[in-house]
C-alpha cells in the first residue's frame, strides 16, 4: 500500500493545532504569570525566578501568527519530502 500525505491539508491542520495550543499556553502565562515562569525553568534546567512576563495583545497575535504559520509550513515540507521518497521498500 502507498500511502501518500496530503501536504497541505497536514499544513493547514498544523497550523490550528499549534494556534490553539499557542492561545492556551498564553491564557495560562496571562493567568498564572509565576507558576508558568517556574514551569518554564523546570523545562529547560535554568532558574526565572528573577525574570517575568512581558506580554502585549499584539505579540501575542504576531507571535500566534508567526509560530502557527511556520509550524503549517514545516509540517507541509514535512509532507512533501515524505511523499517524494516514494514507497517503503520490503
Amino acid at each position: 500500500m502507498n500511502e501518500k500525505l496530503n501536504a497541505s491539508r497536514l499544513g493547514v491542520a498544523t497550523t490550528i493545532a499549534v494556534l490553539i495550543i499557542w492561545a492556551i499556553c498564553s491564557i495560562l502565562v496571562m493567568t498564572m504569570g509565576s507558576m508558568m515562569i517556574n514551569m518554564t525553568g523546570a523545562m529547560v534546567h535554568g532558574d526565572l525566578s528573577g525574570m517575568g512576563w512581558s506580554l502585549s495583545f499584539f505579540g501575542v497575535m504576531a507571535g500566534g501568527l508567526i509560530w502557527s504559520i511556520g509550524a503549517g509550513l514545516t509540517a507541509w515540507l514535512i509532507a512533501i519530502i515524505y511523499n517524494a521518497l516514494g514507497p517503503k521498500s520490503v
